[in-house]
């Protein structure tokens, strides 16, 4: 019989938190609770902690999924903001041309 209580408890925190507010936990809740899962399976840590580590470990699959959009909405938004950047220079430009040609006409 396994005395190791395992860190069923500190997992579903872990997922709990990558969902309300700090995604970048999500993948260690993920890793933990599938070796943890792993350890239950082979009898080193007891039986008991196998469903809080399950739920931990998916809703810390969950959070990464969140963090992956969140990383490639950021990448989104920087391309935008940078393309946008690129043309408020050029209108600048083009505005400063056509002024200095009213001003020769």
């Amino acid at each position: 019989m396994a005395r190791d209580p395992g860190r069923g408890t500190m997992i579903l925190v872990m997922g709990i938190l990558s969902l309300v507010c700090c995604p970048l936990v999500g993948p260690l809740a993920w890793i933990w609770g599938r070796g943890d899962l792993q350890k239950i399976q082979s009898g080193e840590i007891a039986q008991d902690a196998e469903q809080l580590t399950k739920i931990g470990m998916i809703l810390g699959i969950i959070g990464t999924v969140f963090l992956v959009i969140d990383f490639f909405g950021l990448c989104v938004w920087g391309i935008i903001l940078a393309i946008g950047i690129a043309g408020a220079s050029k209108v600048k430009t083009t505005m400063l041309v056509m002024d200095a040609i009213a001003s020769l006409i």
